[in-house]
């Protein structure tokens, strides 16, 4: 089969699996790496080979591209300018005011997590523009249009990241996976989302086979079969974590509900996180029937 012929799904798999072995040195062991990053932050993404020879990844349009040269492996982001990016991955193709690249040399390794969040940022970017009509863009659009510009680097205005509601809430659509919940720790503003990245770490290392979704524009965490037992969710100042099954935890998590079942843990800025606790709580819920809504 030509190369160009082979668009998208099990040929194009294949054809950048090959890209990887025939590379046998640590251009291939990174590409490898990378797109493991992407599908853990995007299980339903669409691996495509474009342009005689370009391994590219989709999910309602292009996410990023894995170009491999003789000293760098290169991600290019479609929509890179768009995204937030605090750990400040993006070190080339800055100029433009579309595209953001990540070059990896040898020797280099990128963190997981702030990649796992771009990643999920761009799902949320590509399905967000998919959900609604096209339209130009209106020179001195007001600030309340639901899009936050700031200053690339270069010095330009781009809109970055998803809208913040009420108390800094991060507005994502509903969605099941790593991705929407990578996108929504990576819009939460300040201190909190550094928060959230260890709330979300920590349920993890705590329940690796955690199931995860965006519901009601909060990170939920359950297990499959048993329902939800626990979300999160920014207020102005502080981050609201809920078990639903809180009142069953020894001892239980201190913030008092309306509903008997459901306990509360507010994380404000400054608060020595206690991980033992707070993972012993994570591990009790989730061994507990859920919340089904």
């Amino acid at each position: 089969m030509d190369q160009s012929d082979a668009s998208q799904g099990q040929a194009a798999s294949e054809l950048i699996s090959s890209r990887i072995a025939e590379l046998a040195d640590w251009r291939g062991e990174t590409l490898a790496r990378m797109r493991r990053l992407i599908k853990d932050a995007a299980p339903d993404v669409v691996e495509e080979w474009k342009w005689r020879g370009t391994p590219v990844w989709s999910y309602d349009g292009i996410i990023c591209t894995g170009e491999t040269y003789k000293k760098v492996v290169k991600l290019t982001f479609a929509r890179g300018a768009s995204l937030d990016d605090p750990a400040r991955l993006f070190n080339s193709s800055l100029e433009g005011n579309v595209r953001r690249a990540i070059d990896i040399h040898e020797g280099e390794e990128v963190d997981e997590a702030d990649f796992k969040a771009l990643v999920g940022q761009a799902v949320a970017l590509n399905s967000s523009r998919k959900s609604r009509p096209s339209r130009a863009a209106k020179p001195g659009a007001a600030a309340g249009d639901g899009k936050r510009p700031t200053a690339g680097r270069n010095g330009t205005s781009v809109t970055a990241g998803p809208k913040l509601l009420a108390g800094g809430n991060p507005q994502i659509a509903k969605a099941d996976g790593d991705a929407p919940v990578q996108a929504y720790i990576a819009a939460m503003p300040g201190w909190k989302r550094e928060t959230g990245s260890r709330l979300d770490a920590l349920i993890v290392r705590t329940v690796p086979e955690v199931r995860k979704a965006v519901k009601w524009n909060s990170p939920f965490y359950g297990v499959e079969g048993q329902g939800w037992f626990l979300n999160f969710h920014c207020f102005t100042r502080y981050v609201k974590v809920a078990f639903f099954r809180g009142s069953s935890l020894q001892p239980p998590p201190p913030g008092e509900s309306k509903d008997k079942d459901v306990r509360y843990l507010d994380i404000h800025e400054g608060d020595q996180l206690n991980e033992d606790l707070v993972a012993s709580w994570i591990r009790q819920a989730s061994e507990l029937p859920g919340w089904v809504p």
